[in-house]
């Protein structure tokens, strides 16, 4: 197996995309190779805990409505074109996301990763749930079979703050500006959301190697 690492954050529409671009690549080519992991980036790591107002975030950011529009019309365009359903105007707050990750972190030790980045951009971008509330979370979590009370009790403590900002910080410092940048075989960065066309093309060409490389082995 080939390990694929993927930096993202939940709260982030190009990650949503990738991932369901990756995900039809992943579909298509049953005999892919990877095995995937999913790391912590923070877009706004000084988010108050609360979050803020969505239009105030956007504004500010974007510098006023006419900016936001501007910069989120690609972003509908490409979500429609992945056949993904995005409701930017269901979502009211901005949220700090240290505590999905840290719930996606946990969801890694049971081998759910995957399922709990899938609920939380469905919470995010379809319902337009708030993905800091604790209650948001261990109801995730209960979704795809984790223990909710462990998991609210963790949430209620500060357990592996410090390591996810650690890991985001570290991805900054390999390099990391945006997301999503996956990282194939702890060596190659494809950054952004590539088109499942890309990906089954990366998929075809790292089984050629691997076949190529069996097929040495078996000879000497």
């Amino acid at each position: 197996m080939v390990r694929l690492d993927i930096i993202s954050d939940p709260i982030c529409p190009w990650c949503y995309i990738g991932k369901a671009n990756l995900d039809k690549a992943l579909e298509a080519n049953p005999d892919h190779p990877f095995t995937i992991e999913w790391h912590p980036f923070q877009l706004n790591p000084d988010m108050p805990e609360g979050g803020m107002d969505r239009r105030e975030y956007l504004e500010t950011k974007f510098g006023g409505k006419e900016g936001a529009l501007t910069a989120y019309a690609p972003v509908v365009e490409a979500a429609e074109a992945a056949g993904l359903e995005i409701n930017l105007d269901l979502i009211k707050t901005t949220p700090s996301t240290i505590n999905a990750h840290r719930l996606i972190h946990w969801a890694g030790l049971e081998g759910k990763q995957t399922p709990v980045v899938s609920a939380l951009f469905g919470a995010y971008f379809v319902d337009g749930r708030d993905i800091s509330d604790i209650d948001v979370l261990a109801d995730i979590a209960d979704g795809v079979g984790m223990d909710a009370a462990v998991v609210r009790r963790l949430l209620e403590g500060d357990q592996d703050i410090e390591d996810i900002r650690e890991r985001d910080a570290h991805s900054r410092k390999m390099g990391v500006s945006g997301v999503p940048c996956f990282i194939v075989a702890q060596q190659h960065a494809v950054p952004g959301a590539q088109p499942p066309e890309t990906w089954a093309k990366v998929i075809s060409e790292i089984n050629e190697q691997l076949t190529a490389e069996a097929e040495a082995s078996t000879k000497n």
